[in-house]
């Protein structure tokens, strides 16, 4: 059974840098792909970053572009989020997903396993 457990949220004031980390676990031989979600109070779920199971393709949300940079080991089980020039519209709880479509797409409905969520706090 495939599981993914993020780590590394946390407070930082506008403008820092804060990495998210992604382990994933029962992976075996499947073509999971990778994806980072995050959900403000009040707000829809969001897309932020998705990583193909080849590597092949990273895509990013528009809000997040040229900030943040997803990237991932060669065993594909570990992954970071590495979020720079944070603003306090990045706060949010961020979930790491799989995707078993194998294409990190920003659509959420294709990621079947998901984290519980780590919060990360900006302010200004």
């Amino acid at each position: 059974q495939v599981q993914v457990v993020e780590s590394g949220g946390g407070s930082v004031q506008a403008g820092g840098s804060l990495t998210l980390s992604c382990v994933a676990s029962g992976l075996g031989h499947s073509t999971y792909a990778m994806g980072w979600f995050r959900q403000a109070p009040g707000k829809e779920r969001e897309f932020v970053a998705g990583i193909s199971w080849t590597g092949a393709t990273i895509n990013y949300g528009d809000s997040v572009k040229g900030r943040f940079t997803f990237s991932r080991n060669e065993a594909r089980n570990n992954g970071w989020l590495r979020m720079n020039s944070l603003q306090p519209e990045d706060t949010a709880v961020y979930y790491c997903a799989a995707d078993n479509y194998g294409l990190g797409t920003n659509s959420w409905q294709n990621y079947e396993v998901w984290g519980q969520g780590t919060q990360v706090t900006v302010s200004s």
